[in-house]
């Protein structure tokens, strides 16, 4: 827990000096809060949303790259598919050849 307030002290301290009117929705002002038990309850909570933020992101995430890697093996199917086609028909063309090169001839 230790872990998760330092991050989320670096993060908020980042946070405050890089753009200091944005807010983040959901985050708790702490830096107003004058007794030490408020500001850690504060602290707390903000970590807590940032971590459901971030699992929220995570699983985002996955989906979509799983939705990302069925749409590659479908497409790797398919190409698959249309390779074999294309292989079947040279086939056929090559014996439609080979049977016109001999009528040819006479």
């Amino acid at each position: 827990m230790v872990r998760h307030l330092c991050a989320a002290a670096i993060l908020l301290t980042a946070l405050s000096s890089a753009a200091p009117a944005q807010d983040i929705r959901g985050l708790e002002a702490c830096g107003a809060e004058k007794q030490m038990e408020r500001r850690t309850g504060c602290l707390q909570a903000n970590v807590e949303f940032l971590h459901q933020a971030l699992l929220k992101q995570t699983r985002d995430t996955n989906g979509k790259l799983a939705a990302a890697a069925r749409e590659a093996a479908a497409a790797k199917a398919e190409i698959a598919a249309l390779k074999a086609a294309v292989a079947k028909l040279e086939g056929e063309l090559a014996q439609v050849k080979a049977k016109a090169e001999p009528a040819a001839k006479k």
